[in-house]
């Protein structure tokens, strides 16, 4: 979604889009035969979305073509991988954004994004939970089998009745011994957190980032008349030393509870918290844990504040992506990209923006009074700005996951979780015995 519309930002390869032809930086003009000029994204996604095997009719303006384009494009099914990015970082650390919720393949991806890192040299992982919502609660206690021994509990599931009550064991398989770093925030929750606070109990790696979101309620909901529904909560999760999960939104409102996320202000910023609830618990590693507040990260890492300025950085630095790969910025025509390569992975400086580059997109930027931006003030933001511009060429280029891999090479979250690795190392020897 931007200012004058709904554009194509990145083509998953083998889907429908991609058989039809469809590029980045296509902005949609009409869905069968409707004007979709000035929907959102929501509403060329309801209206493009439909049966499997159905067709949809889509015009689109491409720059370089002097007359819109039609496609028609069959519907099929889009993956929704669990696991969307691993590459490596500097100094042999891996990184696997698992953001996608937990799912049935889950730990299977986890398994083969390991798997590849280690073949180029990973001895260190950081494993991003940030803004993943839960999912399958089998396929989490299968993730933290990957670094703690068979045998030990994952999770304590209890019941509102009593004897209801029963531990979550970690399976059998292969430990990665390697130093470990989880990343969370105000939007992992539910699985998200099973796997924080297991990993967090046992000091099998440190926790970074912001508290997550504090939702460890097993519900079923039910269906009543004149189509309405009720939630009933059955039981609630309990980390291996007994840390309630949920968070205590008691004194707030129900419209707290649902807003409480990745996207909220970070609760490591509040004043107050809620109080804890139950004993605290001691680690072996001398680590004071709480529970009913969700996962209080061991490094707590605020995230970035984005400002208005920022958004219109990231508005120019997506319509001179799409003039650049269309050949249309002078001196630059050798940037010229048809279409995605769907390469997932950058290569160290890859798509590294040259003064020369950036002195073009200032020019370019600035030139649009719509954008509201100045050589000055783009100067003042010269860091943020360059990293966009490298995100939305990375992703016009290449691919979306590749786009993300140069965001989150200077996520200040991410430089932080680098730069404690050598902490994290202290912790691996304790996995075998966590009150050793």
């Amino acid at each position: 979604q931007h200012r004058d519309g709904v554009y194509v930002q990145s083509i998953v390869p083998g889907t429908p889009a991609d058989k039809a032809g469809l590029h980045y930086g296509d902005r949609i003009l009409s869905v069968d035969n409707k004007d979709a000029k000035d929907w959102t994204s929501a509403e060329v996604s309801k209206n493009v979305r439909g049966e499997r095997g159905t067709s949809v009719h889509v015009q689109v303006e491409r720059i370089g073509s002097q007359t819109p384009l039609e496609f028609d494009i069959t519907r099929g099914g889009v993956p929704l991988p669990s696991i969307r990015n691993y590459f490596m970082l500097p100094n042999g650390v891996g990184y696997v954004g698992l953001t996608g919720g937990f799912q049935q393949t889950t730990a299977d991806e986890l398994n083969d994004s390991i798997a590849e890192l280690k073949k180029r040299g990973m001895k260190s992982l950081i494993l991003d939970l940030r803004g993943n919502p839960g999912g399958i609660l089998e396929e989490a206690v299968a993730v933290v089998s990957k670094f703690i021994p068979a045998g030990q509990t994952v999770v304590s599931v209890k019941g509102s009745r009593q004897g209801d009550y029963r531990d979550m064991k970690a399976i059998g398989g292969s430990i990665e011994n390697v130093p470990l770093v989880v990343m969370i925030n105000g939007g992992s929750a539910s699985a998200s957190e099973i796997v924080a606070g297991a990993i967090q109990d046992y000091d099998r790696g440190l926790i970074l980032g912001t508290d997550s979101f504090g939702k460890g309620l097993v519900q079923h909901v039910y269906r009543l008349p004149y189509s309405t529904g009720m939630t009933l909560t059955t039981a609630r999760y309990y980390t291996p030393f007994g840390r309630s999960l949920q968070r205590d939104y008691s004194s707030g409102s129900i419209y707290d509870y649902y807003t409480h996320g990745e996207d909220s202000p970070d609760t490591a910023d509040l004043d107050v918290k809620p109080k804890p609830v139950g004993s605290p618990v001691t680690t072996a590693n001398g680590r004071v844990l709480y529970g009913g507040r969700g996962i209080e990260p061991d490094v707590v890492v605020p995230a970035q504040k984005f400002d208005a300025l920022r958004g219109r950085l990231n508005e120019a630095a997506f319509y001179f992506t799409r003039q650049l790969v269309a050949g249309k910025v002078s001196g630059f025509e050798s940037m010229k990209a048809d279409k995605q390569s769907f390469k997932t992975a950058l290569q160290p400086g890859e798509f590294a923006v040259s003064d020369k580059l950036f002195d073009a997109f200032k020019s370019f930027a600035a030139a649009d009074p719509k954008d509201g931006l100045t050589a000055e003030n783009i100067n003042s933001q010269a860091d943020y700005a360059k990293t966009r511009l490298r995100q939305e060429i990375a992703t016009a280029t290449d691919s979306q996951e590749a786009g993300v891999q140069a965001l989150l090479e200077t996520d200040p979250q991410v430089l932080k979780a680098l730069e404690v690795i050598p902490q994290a190392s202290g912790l691996v020897a304790r996995v075998s015995d966590p009150f050793k």
